[in-house]
C-alpha cells in the first residue's frame, strides 16, 4: 500500500515572480501564478519531495475585484469581495477556471486540463476544492454545459425555505451587512431580498467577521424550523443533483479527489448519495472532509469520505508539543482516539487556514516543525499533508492586504510566497538554513513514501515504558519483514541522548529476535550496531529540534 503524501499549493501565489509587492495591490501592480508555471521541471521537484498528490487550490472561478468582463465573465461588486483578489471559497462558477492564473484566459479550461495530464505525467496526482457548503453573492454560471439549470435560477424567493430552492430567503428585507456597501462604486451592492449567509447566519445583517461575502446553499434542512432544525430529504432536494453533478463534471476532466470545504457544514445524507454516485462512475476518486468534530467523523467516513482533517486531535497537540505547552507522550492519546479509523486521518502542520510553523504565532522557526513532521509523516500509514513553502520555512508574516500580519500566508491578496518563488525559480536566493530544512523534508518524506516498514508495516508506541522521556521525546518502533525502523522525535532544542525500552510485548507482538543487529540512521547516514534485549534499553542521541530513524536489519 502506498503511502498518500499531499502538497498543497494556492496555485495563484505559487509561480508569482514580483519581489516587491504593495500592500492591497491589485494584479497588474503584485502579479500573479499561473498554471503554466507548473512546467515539467517544476513538477518534478515537486515530486522528488516526496509527493504523491497536488492540491491545486483555489483553481475553480471566484469571486475578485479584477474586470475580466471582455472576456464574457460577468464583474463582481468590490463590497462582497474579501480583498483584491478574493477568497478562492467565495465560488462564482463551478463550471469555470479563475481566470487569473490562466495566461490566456480565453483558453483557460483547456490551460487545466493541460496542468492536469503534466501532473499526471510526473507521477503525481490531482486534487481540487470542492466548496459545497456556500457559492459567491454574485455566483452566475457562464461555462455551465448546456442544459443545466444555474443554482437559484429557478428559486421561488418568496419562501425562506423549500427544498426546491438552492438558497434560503429573508422575506423582503435587504442585504445589509456591517460593512461598506459602496466599497468605492456609485452604486451599492444591493440584494432584496437577502440571502443566508454561508456561515449559518440566516438573517439578512451579517457582522464584518461573518463569511459575508458568500450565500449557503439549501439541502434541505430547515435550520429556522418552529421546532428546531427538520431535514427534508425525500424527494432529493435540488441541490444535490446540481452539486452532484459538478462532481462528476470535473471527475471528468481527470481530477483523481476533492477536498471538500466544510463538509460538516453539508448533511451526511448528502454525502453519502452523492459519493456513491461518483465512485460508481470514478472508482479510485477520493474524497477528503474537512470535518472538526471528533462524534461526527466514523459519520463522514460511513458516508464516503476516505480521508478526514485530524486538526482538533492530532494537529492541535503536536502544535502545543512544539510550543512546549504539551508533553510529548501525549501524542499517544490522540491516535488512541481513531484508532479504528486511522487509516482516514489526515494529518498536518500547516495549510491555508493555519499559521506557518515559522511565525512569530507559531513556533517562530521553521526548523522546530521537524519532530512534528516525522511523527505525522512516519507513525502511522494515513495519508500526510505539506502546505508549500512550509519545507522552506516559510514565516507568514507578511502584510498583504486584506489579511493583516497573522502568520499566515494570504488567500485574499496579490502576492508573492518569497520562500516558494526562491526555492522553485530563483534558488540562488536561498539561505543555507532554508536548502537544508528543504533537504530534511525530502529525507523524512521519501522515507515516509519508500520504506515498507512505513508504507504497509505494523506500528508500536514505545511511550508506555519511556514515560521518562516523554517531556520532549516521541518514540515509536515500525516494522515489515526483517527491517525494523526505532524511530525518535525531539521536541526540544537541547540533543537528547536516552536509553529507549524496547519492552518484551514489543519484540513478541513485531517479531523482533533478540541479539546484535546492525543499523543505518536514514536521515544522516550513521551506522551503529545494536543489542536489543527485550526489557532493557538502546541507547540513542537525538539530535535538537529533530530526530533519528534507525533502520535495523533482524
Amino acid at each position: 500500500m502506498a503511502k498518500v503524501i499531499i502538497y498543497q499549493i494556492f496555485t495563484r501565489l505559487f509561480g508569482n515572480r514580483v519581489e516587491d509587492c504593495r500592500k492591497g495591490g491589485t494584479l497588474a501592480e503584485n502579479g500573479c501564478g499561473k498554471m503554466n508555471d507548473f512546467d515539467a521541471a517544476t513538477l518534478r521537484r515537486i515530486k522528488s519531495l516526496g509527493i504523491t498528490h497536488v492540491w491545486y487550490t483555489g483553481v475553480i472561478r471566484h469571486a475578485t475585484v479584477t474586470d475580466y468582463s471582455v472576456h464574457g465573465i460577468p464583474r463582481q461588486h468590490p463590497a462582497v469581495v474579501k480583498g483584491k483578489a478574493g477568497s478562492p471559497y467565495a465560488i462564482t462558477d463551478y463550471y469555470d477556471i479563475d481566470p487569473d492564473i490562466a495566461v490566456d484566459v480565453d483558453k483557460r479550461m483547456s490551460e487545466f486540463e493541460a496542468l492536469v495530464k503534466r501532473t499526471h505525467k510526473a507521477g503525481m496526482k490531482v486534487i481540487i476544492d470542492f466548496v459545497p457548503n456556500h457559492v459567491a453573492r454574485q455566483y452566475r454560471s457562464v461555462c455551465k454545459p448546456e442544459g443545466v439549470r444555474d443554482l437559484g435560477e429557478d428559486d421561488d424567493r418568496n419562501m425562506h425555505f423549500s427544498t426546491e430552492n438552492n438558497f434560503y430567503y429573508c422575506w423582503g428585507q435587504p442585504f445589509e451587512a456591517d460593512i461598506d456597501l459602496h466599497c468605492g462604486e456609485a452604486e451599492a451592492y444591493s440584494e432584496v431580498p437577502a440571502r443566508a449567509t454561508g456561515n449559518d447566519c440566516f438573517g439578512n445583517r451579517p457582522g464584518r467577521n461573518d463569511w459575508y461575502e458568500t450565500v449557503k446553499l439549501n439541502y434541505g434542512v430547515d435550520y429556522c424550523d418552529a421546532g428546531g432544525r427538520s431535514e427534508h430529504f425525500c424527494p432529493i432536494p435540488d441541490t444535490w443533483n446540481k452539486m452532484t453533478d459538478i462532481l462528476l463534471f470535473w471527475a471528468a476532466k481527470g481530477v483523481d479527489g476533492f477536498r471538500c470545504d466544510m463538509a460538516e457544514m453539508v448533511p451526511v445524507a448528502f454525502w453519502a448519495w452523492a459519493t456513491d454516485k461518483v465512485k460508481y462512475r470514478y472508482p479510485d476518486i477520493k474524497f477528503i472532509g474537512e470535518v472538526y468534530n471528533p462524534e461526527q467523523y466514523r459519520s463522514y467516513i460511513n458516508a464516503g469520505f476516505d480521508w478526514l482533517y485530524d486538526k482538533v486531535g492530532m494537529y492541535d497537540c503536536v502544535r502545543d508539543v512544539i510550543c512546549g505547552r504539551r508533553r510529548a507522550g501525549d501524542i499517544t492519546s490522540q491516535w488512541q482516539a481513531t484508532d479504528d479509523i486511522g487509516g482516514n486521518m489526515l494529518y498536518f502542520l500547516e495549510n491555508h487556514d493555519e499559521q506557518r510553523i515559522g511565525s512569530d504565532f507559531f513556533a517562530g522557526d521553521g526548523r522546530k516543525g521537524i519532530p512534528g513532521l516525522m511523527v505525522s509523516a512516519l507513525m502511522r500509514q494515513n495519508p500526510v499533508m505539506v502546505y508549500a513553502g512550509q519545507e522552506f520555512g516559510e514565516h507568514g508574516m507578511d502584510e498583504e492586504g486584506f489579511s493583516g500580519r497573522d502568520g499566515r500566508t494570504t488567500i485574499f491578496d496579490y502576492w508573492t510566497v518569497l520562500a516558494i518563488n526562491h526555492g522553485y525559480f530563483n534558488r540562488r536566493k536561498l539561505t543555507k538554513e532554508e536548502k537544508a530544512l528543504e533537504q530534511v523534508y525530502s529525507k523524512i518524506l521519501n522515507i515516509a513514501l519508500t520504506e515498507s516498514a512505513v508504507t504497509d508495516g505494523l506500528f508500536y508506541d514505545l511511550m508506555y515504558r519511556n514515560e521518562a522521556i516523554g517531556d520532549n521525546v516521541y518514540t515509536f518502533l515500525r516494522k515489515s519483514g526483517n527491517e525494523l525502523l526505532v524511530i525518535a522525535a525531539n521536541f526540544s532544542g537541547n540533543v537528547a541522548d536516552c536509553g529507549i525500552v524496547i519492552p518484551r510485548h514489543a519484540c513478541e507482538f513485531l517479531g523482533i529476535g533478540e541479539g546484535v543487529h546492525e543499523g543505518v540512521e536514514l536521515l544522516s547516514g550513521d551506522k551503529d550496531v545494536f543489542n536489543i534485549v527485550s526489557d532493557s534499553a538502546v541507547s540513542v542521541s537525538i539530535p535538537a529540534n529533530g530526530g533519528v530513524v534507525w533502520k535495523i536489519i533482524l
